[in-house]
């Protein structure tokens, strides 16, 4: 590690707008409008911290990482600063997002200049971040740990810092053995580590005997990997499948060897090899299904999509806020369906909140315009608005009136070709577009072009509203108002639904006999979990020529989650989950739309695109092409795994690995290995874990880390979730993540993996 990475960065302090973020500024931390506190904001010295106080003395200071911002936003981005718009201009607002849950901060500068002199810089950090190699990024952690331990900031750290830094790290080590470490690190002699010789500490803290014993296997003089001895560990331990292995083979050296000696040799030394291990070429995922892959050019229905439910709660279903950020952070995560909760608002202006409860309400036009802004930030691909419809006839017309108006030719209001459709377009045809399910009047045939009725309202039942509702006490009040009761709708609103007109489902053979393929319907959780119990196979018949949505049960008023496995499992495309909520379900979520680019559209298994298809979740053998295979799984080590939040001062992580599978019935199990007690910093277990696939195209795999505990819980420690499709075979890492889905540097996990045939199939 050079000497740089425990002092400042002198190549970024050149750059104007961080010398003035060197020097500090007060500024307005801003929760409300009543609430505007001064605050003093200061870049560290290193360029990857700042550190905040208020104005009053005596106050402890406080930091945050450059790493844990995720953007900056500039003006009255945020409902907040909006707020205040009357009391401070644009340009002196700007608003940071923290990557996960985090709440954001709000921020109002003495002056436009000094706004933008953060602005900029903030972002010219993200980006050095951003660029950082792997490196790098494990320098600039252990420079983050040397001053946090360094308590007197001499720059230098004795023997009871470095027992105090050990504990922070997740180490319970002998006392005696940490003591040799650090004497012999202490090449000086003076009693403390500064600079190489902290270096030379952590090297052999971090010390690698399972990296070591691998590059010995393939390394006939221990020293070094030949160009040739490298080309074989990659064909015959990583099964890399390239045109021209040797080649590869030296691109990798190029890339990740620090020695220039050992690259001009084109061999890689233990260090390089390290390197390359813990990069995104040694990684779990495979690198291929990272871009946009897949073909996007089949019909909508064919495809998983990535969607919200009560997109615009940030917490409970019963009192918690509202908010035009839920949009935001879901858009930015891929989501391509997000829904709105539409009620007369004041003024004739509409309102998005969950009704009849005490949740906090936002007005529709500001949805629609953040939808506008971000639709397309992350993904080219369509989004969805579900919109749930309460509003009277003029506020129905002012919603179709924003819709057009704001989102403009981003609204799909007619069919592609304009003539009357005989399935779904692709995500490819309807790139850019955005598209309203909701009540329709009558066919869409009837209304292409001008056609149809003139008159301004049209009736829907109310069954077909029930269909939309996420409430049990409204759904039960419509019912009581008896089979044939109406709903008057706007036809301005109406003329808004294209692909996408919500419909009840009474039957599957219903549906077949008098639907059309635009026609959608909703199902809650159990509604869905009965029918793929009763006709499974019906279900993913359905899902091959007409959408389904699944939402959460209305019971769930604390915004937890279902397992969205069980209804991918039987086709359904549209599985609106509560972003807001961290866990398992959100990991699964997270774990499927990892791929194709992050675009929020995952195509089905073929055996899920066809009417004909005899595919049945409940017994996947009868399935044409049935072909399960062997997973095999070496759990070896864990790298600075994190402690547990909140845990108390000094403890240390007792970890164990859980390996699950979700998947059809079949395929969902968990293994894991034993624990090892007091161990969160290098942990080895070589344990080995074996599994059947019975349908690969729809399992996913889980690793979770846990902190053991005989008399309670385990509490979570990190969590990866991709898909088993995804899996690169061999020796990997494995980056863990943290229980809101961001990373967690430089934890991780290094397993070696097989996939086989099972045999006699």
């Amino acid at each position: 590690m050079p000497m740089a990475s425990v002092r400042p960065n002198v190549r970024l302090q050149v750059d104007e707008n961080l010398r003035s973020m060197l020097v500090g500024s007060l500024m307005r931390k801003v929760k409300s409008r009543n609430w505007k506190r001064q605050r003093y904001f200061k870049l560290q010295d290193d360029c990857m911290s700042i550190w905040y106080k208020s104005k009053k003395t005596g106050n402890p200071k406080s930091t945050f990482s450059i790493s844990d911002i995720e953007a900056v936003r500039e003006g009255h981005q945020s409902e907040v600063l909006q707020s205040i718009a009357d009391e401070f201009t644009a340009d002196r607002c700007f608003t940071l997002v923290f990557r996960g849950r985090r709440g954001n901060l709000d921020l109002v500068a003495d002056s436009p200049q000094e706004a933008d002199h953060w602005i900029q810089g903030i972002r010219k950090l993200i980006e050095n971040v951003k660029n950082m190699d792997q490196k790098e990024k494990l320098d600039q952690w252990i420079s983050d740990w040397f001053h946090k331990a360094d308590k007197d900031k001499d720059g230098r750290m004795n023997f009871k810092e470095v027992r105090v830094l050990l504990k922070m790290m997740n180490v319970n080590m002998n006392e005696d053995h940490s003591l040799h470490l650090f004497k012999m690190a202490d090449r000086s002699h003076s009693g403390t580590l500064e600079g190489d010789e902290f270096v030379l500490f952590y090297k052999a803290l971090t010390q690698r005997d399972d990296i070591h014993r691998l590059f010995n296997e393939f390394s006939k003089d221990r020293k070094k990997l030949t160009l040739l001895e490298f080309a074989d560990f990659l064909k015959y331990e990583q099964l890399e499948q390239v045109e021209n292995l040797e080649t590869f083979a030296m691109d990798l050296i190029a890339t990740y060897e620090p020695s220039e000696t050992a690259r001009n040799l084109h061999a890689m030394t233990l260090d390089g090899f390290l390197m390359y291990l813990c990069s995104p070429d040694g990684s779990i995922f495979n690198p291929k299904h990272e871009p946009l892959y897949q073909d996007m050019s089949q019909p909508l229905c064919h495809y998983f999509i990535s969607s919200s439910h009560n997109t615009y709660l940030m917490e409970d279903q019963l009192c918690g806020h509202s908010s035009v950020e839920g949009y935001i952070r879901a858009l930015k995560k891929g989501c391509r369906c997000v829904e709105l909760d539409c009620w007369d608002g004041p003024n004739l202006e509409p309102i998005v909140y969950h009704g009849h409860t005490l949740t906090s309400k936002i007005f529709f036009k500001d949805v629609i315009s953040v939808i506008n802004k971000y639709a397309f930030q992350v993904s080219e691909f369509p989004v969805i608005l579900s919109i749930e419809n309460h509003c009277s006839i003029e506020q129905q017309t002012v919603m179709a009136h924003h819709l057009q108006n704001i989102l403009e030719d981003k609204l799909v209001r007619n069919t592609i070709d304009g003539k009357v459709p005989t399935g779904f377009p692709s995500p490819e045809e309807l790139k850019w577009k955005v598209l309203v399910k909701g009540k329709r009047i009558g066919k869409l045939q009837d209304c292409l072009n001008g056609q149809g009725e003139d008159h301004d309202t049209g009736e829907v039942t109310d069954e077909d509203e029930a269909a939309e509702m996420d409430d049990e006490n409204i759904r039960n009040e419509l019912k009581k108002k008896g089979k044939g009761s109406k709903q008057r709708l706007a036809k301005e609103l109406s003329d808004c639904v294209i692909y996408c007109k919500s419909v009840h489902f009474q039957s599957f053979k219903h549906s077949r006999a008098h639907y059309n393929f635009y026609e959608i319907s909703s199902f809650t959780e159990s509604k869905a979990r009965k029918l793929i119990k009763e006709s499974a196979n019906e279900f993913v018949c359905h899902n091959a020529w007409q959408l389904t949505r699944v939402y959460p049960s209305g019971f769930r008023t604390d915004s937890s989650n279902f397992s969205p496995q069980e209804m991918w499992n039987a086709g359904c495309q549209i599985v609106a989950l509560n972003f807001q909520t961290a866990g398992e379900e959100m990991d699964l979520n997270d774990g499927l739309f990892s791929r194709n680019a992050r675009c929020g559209f995952v195509l089905k298994p073929a055996f899920m695109r066809t009417t004909e298809s005899n595919f049945d979740p409940e017994n996947p053998r009868d399935t044409a092409g049935y072909r399960p295979l062997n997973l095999t799984i070496q759990v070896i080590s864990g790298q600075q795994l994190p402690k547990v939040a909140n845990s108390k001062e000094g403890s240390i992580v007792d970890p164990l690995v859980r390996v699950e599978i979700h998947g059809v019935a079949m395929d969902t199990m968990k293994q894991e290995t034993r624990y090892i007690d007091n161990n969160g910093f290098n942990p080895v277990w070589y344990e080995t874990l074996n599994f059947i696939i019975h349908v690969p195209d729809l399992a996913m795999v889980r690793f979770v880390v846990e902190d053991y505990d005989l008399a309670s819980k385990n509490d979570f420690v990190g969590q990866y979730t991709l898909p088993f499709t995804t899996i690169k075979e061999g020796y990997r890492h494995i980056h863990l993540l943290s229980k809101d889905g961001t990373g967690i540097p430089p934890s991780s996990l290094f397993i070696h993996t097989r996939i086989t045939e099972v045999p006699g199939r």
